[in-house]
């Protein structure tokens, strides 16, 4: 097998670990009810599945990246998928459910650790000219989960189980698991981190710290919508239960259309390209407002949102380690894992502001609000990309 045909299997191997571990971020929402009934908690308590893990995401990201320094970035990634396995399984046979939450949690913290090395592995796998499509590639798993994640758990659970739910994303862990064993390269280059207290000094790289407020607020931004997408589905565009599922599988083939035409058109000149991405979805999310009503024409308008929605995704990561990589190679892992908890505050940020809007206001003035956020982080990425453009250093 040539380099170039393994490498391509290492990228689809890293692809299916972001599915398993992007399913495990959401499949519990789908489970709540299950949950309750099984330990006997209410559903605000068992939410806790939910929220935590998203607090394990971000925190244990940038704290626990940088105590992999001294391995090698193989042997993080399969160390972390053991881990992610183990956690899945044991929240299977958990008992209690202060236990299923510890297990929650540890998975949380895998995730975090491994978007952030599977970021940095996946865009060394290739030329520096297709790097944003390798990340998109790898990536490309964790936005069919973010999709797929809450019906494939909440099927399994109702039809076997909660517990099968868990089973079967420790499963799929594994299979991955094996191909990156198999086919990620043992000798990949390997960049000698700093010590965490100099890491530190990411927090003074003034373009770096803008990327993370660019993607909490142009990530965030559909998250202000997306989090209420039922809703708006059938309670103003009148749509039934049964017309739901297969919509949010259409918005989820365009999410996963949008993540790789967003590798390939941010390969080249990444700035620019995130400038005029954020603007269409900006754009596309005052369409979603203008039409919201409308039965057709709102159904479009929200596959369009989808398109946009994580098209930023595979650019942003890549930006964050060109611009790590110009200032200190040894802070690109601590630096991707930062933008890892930026993606995760952006969502929670959507959500909290979605959550705002629906009591100070109505459903219908969520794609208004999420416009406003998404705009700003269009304005903040064009400045980047004029002073990029002066000093012309990151186009291939």
């Amino acid at each position: 097998m040539n380099k170039q045909f393994r490498n391509q299997f290492a990228l689809l191997s890293l692809a299916i670990s972001a599915f398993a571990i992007g399913s495990t971020e959401f499949i519990s929402v789908g489970l709540l009810p299950l949950i309750k009934d099984a330990f006997d908690v209410t559903i605000p308590l068992a939410g806790l599945t939910v929220s935590l893990y998203a607090i394990g995401v971000t925190i244990g990201a940038p704290l626990l990246t940088p105590l992999t320094n001294n391995l090698r970035r193989k042997t993080v990634l399969i160390l972390i998928m053991i881990v992610f396995i183990i956690a899945n399984l044991f929240a299977g046979f958990a008992s209690t459910f202060v236990f299923l939450l510890s297990m929650r949690i540890l998975s949380a913290f895998a995730h975090g650790v491994f978007m952030s090395i599977a970021t940095t592995i996946a865009a060394d796998l290739v030329p520096p000219h297709k790097r944003s499509s390798a990340i998109a590639m790898m990536f490309t798993g964790l936005t069919v989960a973010t999709i797929t994640g809450v019906p494939f758990g909440t099927w399994i659970g109702q039809n076997f189980g909660y517990e099968m739910s868990f089973y079967t994303i420790a499963i799929i862990g594994i299979l991955s698991l094996i191909a990156n064993i198999v086919f990620v390269p043992k000798h990949l280059t390997e960049n000698k981190q700093a010590p965490l207290i100099k890491q530190l000094a990411v927090f003074k790289n003034k373009p770096l710290l803008t990327i993370y407020l660019i993607t909490v607020l142009g990530y965030g931004g559909t998250f202000v919508v997306y989090t209420y997408l039922t809703e708006i589905l059938t309670h103003l565009l009148g749509y039934g239960t049964n017309s739901i599922v297969l919509i949010l599988i259409l918005y989820g083939v365009m999410v996963a259309i949008g993540n790789t035409l967003g590798g390939k058109l941010t390969n080249h000149n990444p700035t620019r390209s995130l400038t005029i991405i954020f603007l269409l979805q900006s754009l596309t999310l005052i369409l979603v407002g203008l039409t919201i009503h409308l039965h057709i024409f709102g159904l479009v308008s929200i596959l369009l949102m989808g398109l946009f929605a994580f098209m930023n995704v595979p650019g942003l990561q890549l930006i964050v380690v060109i611009f790590a990589e110009r200032h200190n190679k040894e802070t690109v892992n601590f630096a991707s894992s930062l933008n890892i908890s930026a993606f995760n505050v952006g969502i929670t940020l959507g959500s909290v502001i979605g959550g705002y809007i629906l009591n100070h206001f109505n459903l219908s003035m969520t794609p208004y609000f999420a416009f406003l956020m998404v705009i700003l982080a269009t304005l903040l990425m064009n400045l980047i990309n004029k002073k990029e453009s002066s000093n012309a250093v990151i186009q291939y």
